[in-house]
C-alpha cells in the first residue's frame, strides 16, 4: 500500500512530537504494510512555517535512520499545503511541495467553514497545470452544508482523498457516513492514513482496505490504496489514472434520516 498522506516528520507540526515518535509510526506503517509513505507536513503560514527545503532534509534525516533501524518503510517529500491567495504562485516557485515533485498537490481547506472563491482558486491551480487533491472532505465540518460542491470539484479535476480512520469509523459517525456516501457516489480517488501518532490518529490502511473490497470491489479498493497513488508518484497525468469503478453497494440513506434513526452521533 502506498500511503499519500501523512505527518511523521518529527517536531515539525502537529504530528510526530519527536523522532522515538516518528519511529512508532514508521514501524506501525510497515507491519501494516504501507510500504511508501508521502512525509506531507502542514504548510501554514502563521501557524506551521514550513519550508520546502527545510522539509526535503528532514525526509532525508528520517529515511536514514528507518533504514538504520532495519523499517522497511520509503519515504517521499509533500506537504499538507493550507490555502493561501497566493497558492498557484507558490506552487509555480516551488515554496509548497508537491507529492513526490509531481503534478499533484495536497490541499487542506478550513475545517469550519468554506471559505469564499475556493472553487476559483483550485480552478487557478489545475490552470497552472498542477493537480489539487483535496484532503479529508468527509471530515469538514462544513460538508452537509455544501455537499454540492464535491462533485463540482471533482468535475473541474480536483481528486478527493478520504482518511481510511473515517472508513472505519475512528472519526465518529459523521465523517464515516460522508465518507461512504462519497464512496458510493464515486466521488473519492484515494485513501490514505493522515497518520499523526500511533494512538489517535494512527499509520493504518489495512482494515480501511478490507472495507473498501466489500463496497467497491478488490480492483477499485487497489485503486485507491496503491495503483492511483503509485502513478501520481510517477507524475502520470490525472486523466490516465484509472477511473473511478461502480460500487458495488448503493449510496446509504441521508445522513438525517441516520441521525433521527439514533444511527449517527
Amino acid at each position: 500500500m502506498i500511503d499519500l498522506h501523512s505527518h511523521i516528520l518529527p517536531g515539525i507540526d502537529d504530528g510526530a512530537a519527536d523522532l522515538d515518535a516518528s519511529l512508532a509510526i514508521a514501524r506501525m506503517a510497515a507491519a501494516d504494510g504501507i510500504q511508501v509513505m508521502a512525509a506531507t507536513p502542514h504548510f501554514m503560514p502563521g501557524v506551521y512555517d514550513n519550508s520546502a527545503a527545510d522539509t526535503r532534509a528532514r525526509v532525508d534525516s528520517l529515511q536514514q535512520v528507518l533504514n538504520d533501524a532495519g523499517i522497511a518503510l520509503h519515504l517521499v517529500t509533500g506537504c499538507d499545503a493550507h490555502i493561501r491567495p497566493d497558492f498557484p504562485a507558490c506552487l509555480r516557485g516551488g515554496s509548497i511541495l508537491t507529492i513526490h515533485d509531481s503534478r499533484y498537490v495536497l490541499f487542506e481547506p478550513p475545517h469550519i467553514s468554506l471559505p469564499q472563491r475556493m472553487e476559483e482558486l483550485l480552478f487557478n491551480v489545475t490552470a497552472s497545470g498542477f493537480v489539487p487533491v483535496l484532503t479529508h472532505p468527509e471530515r469538514l465540518k462544513w460538508i452537509e452544508h455544501h455537499y454540492e460542491i464535491m462533485p463540482r470539484l471533482v468535475e473541474q479535476g480536483v481528486l478527493m482523498q478520504v482518511t481510511a480512520g473515517s472508513l472505519t469509523g475512528r472519526f465518529g459517525k459523521r465523517a464515516q457516513y460522508w465518507a461512504n456516501r462519497m464512496l458510493a457516489e464515486g466521488l473519492f480517488h484515494i485513501v490514505a492514513t493522515d497518520a499523526h501518532n500511533v494512538t489517535s490518529r494512527p499509520p493504518l490502511m489495512a482494515e480501511a482496505v478490507r472495507l473498501l473490497e466489500q463496497e467497491v470491489g478488490v480492483e477499485e479498493a487497489r485503486n485507491m490504496a496503491f495503483t492511483r497513488p503509485a502513478m501520481m508518484l510517477d507524475n502520470e497525468a490525472a486523466d490516465q489514472l484509472p477511473p473511478i469503478l461502480a460500487p458495488v453497494k448503493p449510496a446509504p440513506k441521508s445522513f438525517l434520516r441516520q441521525l433521527f434513526s439514533g444511527r449517527a452521533s
